[in-house]
């Protein structure tokens, strides 16, 4: 008989409740770090800190590689900004899947950190059954911000069937932290080794401390892929929040 896994998370979010204002679960998180093992606990990642958590279901999952973890890597530098001192990434998956996803992914900001039993999640009252996919128990997707241990706001996703993901991103989270905050930029330059115009339009970039990604002809990709982006074959291109804005002399206008 097929089982509706869209009701078996329904009928466990029923019973699970907002804990605003109350201490985080006292657990060990066991790691590997450093080729060796290591046991992280609740104090030793929240005491003395002003940390902001997001749990989701799965290493690897779409949702979670496309958008929640970059997304909340993306904007760790402006949340530490804003008075955060670490952003924390929970999963119900063993250390193992935690690293390799981590180096997949290639994050630098967010540590994650791996609920393989479950226990901290379970603590929370967020812990779902998810067994007609095939995972077993998983975290239902949340975000929260804590202080010294004591969780000061909580984002929990709506109660509808399958995945919601609609309160718990990053851009919310930094809009509660601070509403002035604003993000970085999301830049791309698509870019040739020897080419001039390409190190002017990245230095330009540097000058105003905007990060970017680089695609480089030859190496990352062909003139097959500016064609397509922008129309041309030259380079370089530059791509911000999604808009072409051209070469280096539209880029200097631009950031004028």
């Amino acid at each position: 008989m097929l089982v509706d896994n869209s009701s078996i998370i329904l009928n466990k979010r029923r019973n699970m409740q907002d804990k605003t204002g109350q201490n985080v679960p006292q657990v060990d998180f066991p790691v590997r770090h450093n080729f060796d093992w290591a046991k992280w606990s609740t104090n030793d990642l929240f005491a003395d800190k002003t940390v902001v958590v997001f749990s989701l279901p799965g290493a690897f999952t779409p949702t979670c590689s496309a958008s929640h973890l970059p997304r909340y890597d993306q904007l760790t530098p402006v949340m530490k900004d804003n008075g955060i001192d670490e952003v924390y990434c929970i999963s119900v998956n063993d250390t193992f899947v935690m690293n390799a996803w981590a180096k997949d992914l290639q994050v630098k900001n967010v540590k994650l950190l791996p609920d393989g039993n479950g226990d901290f999640t379970d603590g929370m009252g967020l812990l779902v059954e998810k067994d007609a996919i095939g995972f077993g128990k998983r975290s239902w997707r949340y975000s929260m911000l804590v202080k010294n241990g004591v969780i000061e706001k909580m984002f929990i996703e709506e109660e509808t069937p399958g995945d919601p993901f609609g309160v718990s991103d990053a851009d919310t989270m930094l809009d509660y932290i601070n509403t002035d905050a604003k993000p970085p930029s999301s830049v791309v330059v698509i870019s040739k080794d020897t080419c001039p115009f390409c190190m002017k339009a990245k230095e330009m970039l540097n000058a105003k401390g905007m990060t970017y990604e680089e695609i480089v002809i030859g190496k990352d990709a062909t003139h097959i892929t500016t064609r397509a982006l922008s129309g041309g074959g030259g380079v370089p291109q530059i791509f911000i929040d999604g808009k072409l804005i051209g070469g280096s002399s539209e880029l200097e206008e631009f950031l004028k």
